[in-house]
C-alpha cells in the first residue's frame, strides 16, 4: 500500500518525503521493523518510542510517524501528528482494510463478568450456526485455535491484524472484552462496534484512572461507539447511570437484570452447588435456562449474553441450548480437584466485588470450612489501599480462614501489600495466616484441609504464570493442587 492509503483520514503534517511512499509493514516496536516499514513512535508509561526512531530508520523504516521533529535523510518520509497512539489506531485500521466493517463486533465491558459472557455468546452463536471469534482475557480464539494475548484487549495494531485474520477466515461475528485501558488508550479507536454490553463497575485499575469517575467515563465511551444495540445491567448503580446517558445515543437500548425492571430478566431462580436454573423473559417470549456455573453472578452474565443474542435475532431455543452447552469456563469457579472429602476451586476473582460473589457462592454448599488463598494486585500506595483493605474485609467476613499471599506483585513490595490486607482482616476479627510465597500458601491450605472443607484459590484463575518484579515465571495452580494432594493426601 502507498502512504496516502494507509494515512487516509489522518490529521497530520507531511514534514518531508512523499505520499506515494510504499509501505510493506506497520510497526510500533522498532525491533519488528523491516525495510519498507512505517514506524509509529508511541509514548508509553515507561518507554518513549521516539528514542527508538534512529534504530527504526537503521533497520529500514521509510516512514516515521512522530509527535516531534525528526532528523532523517531525504529518503525517509516523516509525518507529524498530535497523538501517535490515536494515529496508530487509524493507520492500523486502514492498513488491514478496515476489517470490523466486514463483521459484527460485540464489545463487552465492565469490571467483572466479561470473559464468561464471551464464552456464553460463543456457545449460543455456534448453536445458531453463526461463525464467531473471541478476543479477551483467556486469549484470542479463531476457528478453534486459542492464542495468548499480552493484554485483555490488544494494542490497536495487533487488534486490527486479528480482525483481518477473522475476516479472511470467513468469521462474520466477533465478541471482544473491551478493557478500560483499551478505551482510554485508543486501542479500539476506528473499530466498528455493532453492540456494546455493560456488566458492572467496582473499584479496579485506579492506577490508571485515579478515580471511579474517570473509570466510569472510560467504560462509557464504548456505548457512544455502538451502532445498533447497547445492552446494560439495570441492577448495577453505574448501569443505571449509563442507561440515562445512553438514551441519547444512536444504538437501541436493551436492559437486563433480576431486581430492577428490565427488558430481559430472570425469575424462578433455583441455585445449587453445581449451577442454576431460571426462567428468562424477553420482549417476545420466555424459556427455561440451565447454567452449569453456580452463583448469582452467572445468572447476570448469562442474561447479558441472552439479551445480546436476542438483539441479534437468535431464537430462544438456540439461546437455551447454547447456554446449557457451556459446562465450565477455565479459571471461573473452576473445580480443579474434588473427592468425597476435599474440594478445590480456582477463580479469577481479583476485586472486592468478585471475591465476595465467589465466596458467597461457595459457602452455602460447604459442610466444613472455606479456606481462602488470595493476594491483591492494586495501585501502589494510597490509590490501591481501599482495594487491599476491601478485599481483606470480605475475606474476614466470608472465609473461615484466609491465607494471604502474593498475586502478581510485579515491582511492588509483596510484604507491604500483605500487611495492608492483614490489617483489615484483623480489624474485622477474621482468621488469617500470611505467607508471601504463593506456592507455599497453597501448600499450607492443602496441608490443613480437612474432610468437608473447600479451598478457594482466588486472583489468577486461568493464568499460568506469576509476575514477580520484571520476571514472569510458570505458575499453574490446577497442576500444583493436584500434585500437592497426591503428595500429602494420597
Amino acid at each position: 500500500m502507498r502512504l496516502r492509503e494507509v494515512a487516509d483520514g489522518l490529521r497530520c503534517r507531511l514534514a518531508q518525503g512523499s505520499w506515494d511512499t510504499e509501505i510493506r509493514l506497520v510497526a510500533n516496536d522498532h525491533r519488528q521493523v523491516v525495510p519498507g516499514a512505517l514506524f509509529v513512535a508511541i509514548r508509553g508509561f515507561t518507554v518513549d518510542g521516539h528514542q527508538y526512531i534512529p534504530s527504526a530508520i537503521e533497520r529500514g523504516a521509510n516512514v516515521i510517524v512522530t509527535e516531534q521533529p525528526v532528523e532523517a535523510s531525504e529518503d525517509v518520509t516523516v509525518l507529524e501528528v498530535e497523538d501517535t497512539r490515536k494515529a496508530l489506531a487509524l493507520i492500523a485500521a486502514n492498513y488491514y482494510g478496515r476489517p470490523t466493517e466486514k463483521m459484527s463486533v460485540i464489545g463487552v465491558t465492565g469490571t467483572n463478568g466479561k470473559t464468561s459472557i464471551t464464552y456464553f455468546l460463543r456457545s449460543i452463536y455456534e448453536q445458531a450456526g453463526r461463525s464467531i471469534g473471541i478476543i479477551g482475557t483467556i486469549g484470542t480464539l479463531i476457528g478453534g485455535e486459542l492464542r495468548k494475548n499480552k493484554n485483555t484487549t490488544p494494542e490497536s495494531l495487533s487488534l486490527q491484524q486479528i480482525f483481518a485474520e477473522m475476516a479472511d477466515a470467513g468469521i462474520l461475528n466477533c465478541v471482544m472484552e473491551v478493557s478500560s485501558h483499551a478505551l482510554s488508550l485508543d486501542r479500539v479507536a476506528h473499530c466498528r462496534f455493532e453492540t456494546a454490553i455493560f456488566t458492572n463497575l467496582t473499584p479496579d485499575h485506579l492506577e490508571l484512572h485515579r478515580s471511579m469517575e474517570e473509570y466510569f467515563a472510560a467504560k462509557a465511551r464504548l456505548f457512544a461507539m455502538a451502532e445498533k444495540h447497547n445492552i446494560i445491567n439495570a441492577d448495577d448503580p453505574y448501569g443505571q447511570r449509563l442507561i440515562r446517558e445512553a438514551g441519547s445515543y444512536r444504538a437501541k437500548l436493551l436492559t437486563y437484570g433480576i431486581d430492577q425492571p428490565a427488558d430481559v430478566y430472570a425469575s424462578e431462580i433455583e441455585f445449587t452447588a453445581d449451577g442454576t436454573t431460571y426462567r428468562v423473559h424477553t420482549p417476545t417470549g420466555s424459556a427455561q435456562i440451565t447454567v452449569h456455573l453456580p452463583g448469582k453472578i452467572y445468572v447476570y452474565n448469562s442474561l447479558a449474553a441472552i439479551a445480546c443474542a436476542y438483539a441479534a435475532g437468535i431464537s430462544l431455543p438456540d439461546i437455551q441450548a447454547g447456554i446449557g452447552a457451556v459446562r465450565g469456563i477455565r479459571g471461573r469457579l473452576e473445580v480443579v480437584y474434588k473427592t468425597d472429602d476435599y474440594k478445590v476451586v480456582v477463580d479469577f476473582a481479583h476485586t472486592e466485588d468478585s471475591l465476595e460473589k465467589a465466596l458467597a457462592t461457595i459457602k452455602p454448599y460447604t459442610k466444613g470450612r472455606v479456606i481462602l488463598v488470595f493476594g491483591v494486585y492494586a495501585a501502589p500506595g494510597e490509590l490501591g489501599l481501599s482495594k487491599r483493605r476491601g478485599m481483606g474485609k470480605v475475606a474476614a467476613r466470608l472465609a473461615d480462614l484466609a491465607i494471604v499471599t502474593s498475586d502478581n506483585p510485579k515491582e511492588q513490595d509483596p510484604k507491604a501489600i500483605i500487611a495492608d490486607v492483614a490489617a483489615a482482616i484483623e480489624e474485622e476479627g477474621g482468621n488469617y495466616e500470611a505467607i508471601v510465597d504463593r506456592r507455599e500458601a497453597i501448600r499450607r491450605a492443602v496441608e490443613i484441609c480437612q474432610s468437608g472443607d473447600c479451598i478457594l484459590i482466588a486472583g489468577k484463575g486461568h493464568e499460568t504464570t506469576q509476575i514477580i518484579g520484571k520476571e514472569e515465571i510458570p505458575f499453574h495452580e490446577a497442576e500444583l493442587v493436584r500434585e500437592m494432594f497426591a503428595e500429602m493426601k494420597p
